[in-house]
């Protein structure tokens, strides 16, 4: 059965799957052809503001993650970024790529719960 994976972009060692961008903005010093990609979907990460407030600050993290899913639930894109996922899951793993050094506290943790509550 396909499930979402979270990749930091930067490693070496990558599953195989359905690429998709999670993160607003290009991972800095990563080229467009080693990144691979499926799909860049900028437009579900966080806004400016919200992604400027969390700063990867770990003790922002419970707070982040409220706003970010309100903002999720109010993203006219949402509905058509679950409709891909699922999708891709009917025909192999989807692999939800982004940047941030934290692999517990980003917005892609966040992202893989909400659309796995939605599917």
């Amino acid at each position: 059965m396909s499930e979402i994976k979270l990749v930091r972009i930067y490693e070496h060692e990558q599953p195989e799957g359905y690429r998709i961008l999670v993160d607003r903005l290009w991972p800095r010093g990563m080229s467009k052809v080693n990144a691979k990609l499926d799909e860049w979907d900028k437009q579900i990460g966080p806004s400016n503001d919200l992604r400027k407030w969390f700063n990867h600050d770990d003790e922002k993290f419970p707070e982040f993650e409220k706003k970010y899913i309100a903002e999720l639930d109010q993203n006219d894109f949402t509905p058509e970024f679950i409709k891909t996922v699922k999708n891709a899951l009917s025909k192999s793993d989807v692999l939800f790529l982004y940047g941030a050094k934290n692999k517990e506290h980003n917005q892609a943790v966040v992202l893989k719960n909400y659309v796995e509550n939605k599917l």
